[in-house]
C-alpha cells in the first residue's frame, strides 16, 4: 500500500478519534502521531514523545483498535514508536507557531509529562482506565474519581484504609494523574509516609543551612494543589513527623488545597496518633477497599492479560482467581509468574501448565485445621487449649468463631471434620461459620483480620 493510502487510512481514524478521546488527550498524544506503513494488517505509527508508545498502549489502545476496524472492517493490530528526526522537526514546527501565536494549549503535553515524572512522582501503571471496579472497591473509586475532577470541593480530605495489596495506591495516584493531564495548571505530589520520614530526617541532619533546608522541604509539600501521602500509618510513634504532618495539613486545608490519605487501617486504630491529627483525618470522607470477590478477581486477571497482550483460556483466570484470594497484588503477581514461564517454556498459558507452574494444590494441603487454629489463636492471644474449652467468654468465642470460619474456607474440610478437632458439635461449627460469614458484610475490622491472618499462613 503506498504512503498517500496509508496516510489517508491514519486520517480517517483520526477522524473517528477526535469523537472517542477526550480533546486534551486527543491533541496531547494522538493528534502527533504519523503513519508509517501498512502491511499484513499490521498499521505503524511514529510519534514524537518519548513516553508515548507506552502511553498510547495503555490508554487509548481500546479507542485505536476500535477506530482502526469502523473504518478497514476488519482487525487491526497497531505499533507506536518514538521517531526522534520527527520529534526534532515537530518541535521546530511548534517553535514557529508558538512565535506567531503565542503558546498554545496543545503544547502541553511534553510539560505535563516532564511534572508528572519529576516532581509528582507518579507511576504511570495507575490510572483509573485500568482500575478493576468491583463490589468491594465501589464506593472508594466513585470518591477518588469525585475528588480528582474536583479538587478541594469535597471529600477534604479523602482516607482510603485497607489491607496491604487491595488497591489503594492505585486508586491515590489514579487521582494524580487524571489532574496532571486533566488540569495541567495544578500541582500534585505523591510521596509514601516512611519516604517522607526519611527526607525530614535528612533535612533535620547538623551542619549547613538547616533551617533553610527545612524551610525548602516544607516549602515543597506546602506549595502544591494536591498532596497524596500514602501508608499514613507509618506516622505512629514519630512524634516530630506527626507535627510537620498536622502544619502542612492545616497549611494545604486553610488554602482551599486537596489532601488525599491512605492507611492500612481507620484513622481511630493507628496507635499514638494525636487527636488533633486523628479529627483532621476524618473531617473528609474516610472509605476502604476489602477483598476483592471472585467475579472482581477474574476481572482483574481479564484487564491484566489484555494490557499484557497476553492471550489464554477464560479457565485459567477462573483457576487462579479461586486458589489467590487474599489480594489483588498476590493475584497479579501468580498470573505474572504463570504468562512469564508459558512465556520461557514458548507454550500456551493453560490451567494444566498454570497448576504445575503456580502448585496451588501442594501450597493448600500445607494449610491444616490445626495451622489455622494456632494462627488464629496467636493473633487474638488464644491458646488451642482455649478454643477446644467449653469457655464462652467473648474473647475466646470470638476468636474461635474466626478459627472455624478459616478453617472451612481455607482447607474444604467438613464441619464434621472441625467439629472434632476443636472438640464441639457440628451445628456449633455450622453457626460459628454462618455468623462471621454475615458479619463480615457490616464488620470492616473483621474484614483486616481475616486478611492479615490469611497473610500468616500463605506467606
Amino acid at each position: 500500500m503506498d504512503v498517500m493510502e496509508v496516510k489517508e487510512i491514519w486520517g480517517k481514524v483520526k477522524g473517528e478519534l477526535r469523537e472517542s478521546i477526550p480533546a486534551h488527550a486527543y491533541y496531547s498524544w494522538v493528534d502527533a502521531l504519523e503513519a508509517a506503513g501498512y502491511d499484513n494488517d499490521n498499521f505503524s505509527l511514529l510519534t514524537v514523545h518519548m513516553m508515548a508508545p507506552q502511553i498510547v498502549r495503555q490508554s487509548y489502545y481500546s479507542q485505536i483498535s476500535s477506530a482502526f476496524k469502523k473504518v478497514t472492517g476488519k482487525d487491526v493490530e497497531f505499533s507506536v514508536s518514538y521517531d526522534a528526526d520527527l520529534a526534532e522537526k515537530y518541535k521546530k514546527e511548534k517553535k514557529k507557531e508558538s512565535s506567531k501565536s503565542g503558546a498554545s494549549a496543545q503544547s502541553m503535553p511534553i510539560d505535563n509529562l516532564a511534572q508528572m515524572q519529576s516532581f509528582s512522582n507518579l507511576n504511570l501503571k495507575y490510572k483509573f482506565e485500568n482500575f478493576v471496579v468491583g463490589e468491594n472497591s465501589r464506593f472508594a473509586h466513585a470518591a477518588a474519581r469525585a475528588v480528582s475532577q474536583n479538587p478541594a470541593k469535597k471529600y477534604n480530605p479523602l482516607f482510603i484504609y485497607g489491607a496491604s495489596g487491595l488497591g489503594k495506591t492505585h486508586l491515590m495516584q489514579a487521582i494524580g494523574h487524571y489532574v496532571v493531564f486533566n488540569k495541567p495548571k495544578l500541582k500534585v505530589k505523591y510521596i509514601k509516609t516512611e519516604e517522607y520520614v526519611n527526607e525530614l530526617i535528612k533535612n533535620l541532619q547538623h551542619g549547613g543551612e538547616r533551617n533553610s533546608r527545612m524551610e525548602k522541604f516544607r516549602q515543597k509539600y506546602r506549595n502544591v494543589d494536591i498532596l497524596l501521602i500514602d501508608d499514613i500509618q507509618f506516622l505512629e510513634s514519630k512524634t516530630y513527623t506527626m507535627e510537620e504532618i498536622f502544619h502542612t495539613f492545616d497549611s494545604l486545608h486553610n488554602n482551599n488545597k486537596q489532601i488525599v490519605l491512605t492507611s492500612d487501617r481507620m484513622p481511630k486504630d493507628i496507635p499514638t496518633l494525636p487527636d488533633r491529627l486523628r479529627t483532621r483525618f476524618e473531617m473528609g470522607l474516610v472509605v476502604d477497599i476489602t477483598q476483592p470477590d471472585f467475579e472482581t478477581r477474574v476481572a482483574i486477571l481479564k484487564n491484566l492479560a489484555d494490557q499484557s497482550l497476553i492471550k489464554t483460556d477464560f479457565a485459567v483466570f477462573e483457576y487462579i482467581a479461586n486458589n489467590f484470594v487474599n489480594n489483588v497484588r498476590e493475584l497479579e503477581g501468580a498470573f505474572n509468574k504463570a504468562s512469564a514461564y508459558a512465556d520461557v517454556e514458548k507454550t500456551d498459558l493453560t490451567v494444566d501448565f498454570a497448576r504445575k507452574v503456580l502448585n496451588c494444590e501442594a501450597v493448600k494441603k500445607m494449610i491444616t485445621i490445626d495451622k489455622v487454629a494456632k494462627t488464629a489463636g496467636e493473633y487474638y492471644g488464644v491458646s488451642l487449649a482455649d478454643f477446644k474449652s467449653a469457655s464462652r467468654s467473648q474473647r475466646v468465642s470470638g476468636a474461635r468463631h474466626v478459627a472455624v470460619y478459616l478453617a472451612r474456607d481455607l482447607t474444604g474440610k467438613s464441619f464434621e471434620s472441625i467439629a472434632e478437632y476443636f472438640n464441639k458439635k457440628h451445628t456449633t461449627m455450622l453457626y460459628s461459620y454462618e455468623k462471621i460469614k454475615e458479619d463480615m458484610k457490616t464488620n470492616k475490622e473483621l474484614d483486616r483480620a481475616l486478611a492479615e491472618i490469611k497473610k500468616c499462613m500463605t506467606t
